[in-house]
């Protein structure tokens, strides 16, 4: 699911695979083709480079491996409240 809901995410955010490349730590030379190829499926993300992708995109890791939408819905929601307080 994280393919699915990486650039879901991205294009909510209005970033750019560049620039969430870079925000997360990627080098500058290689950052856009890496989030392109994690978009695409051509690579998965290891846990540790996920979880710099969700805090640039401020979300919870949960969101990007959950198997529905509405479940995903649910952890956005529960994330925005609790960030809300």
């Amino acid at each position: 699911m994280l393919i699915k809901r990486l650039k879901e995410a991205r294009l909510r955010t209005g970033l750019s695979q560049y620039k969430l490349g870079v925000l997360a730590g990627l080098d500058e030379a290689t950052s856009s083709a890496r989030m392109n190829q994690y978009e695409k499926g051509k690579h998965q993300a290891d846990l540790e480079m996920a979880m710099r992708i969700a805090r640039v995109l401020d979300l919870p890791l949960a969101y990007f491996y959950a198997e529905e939408d509405e479940l995903a819905a649910l952890i956005i929601e529960f994330h925005q409240h609790k960030s809300n307080r």
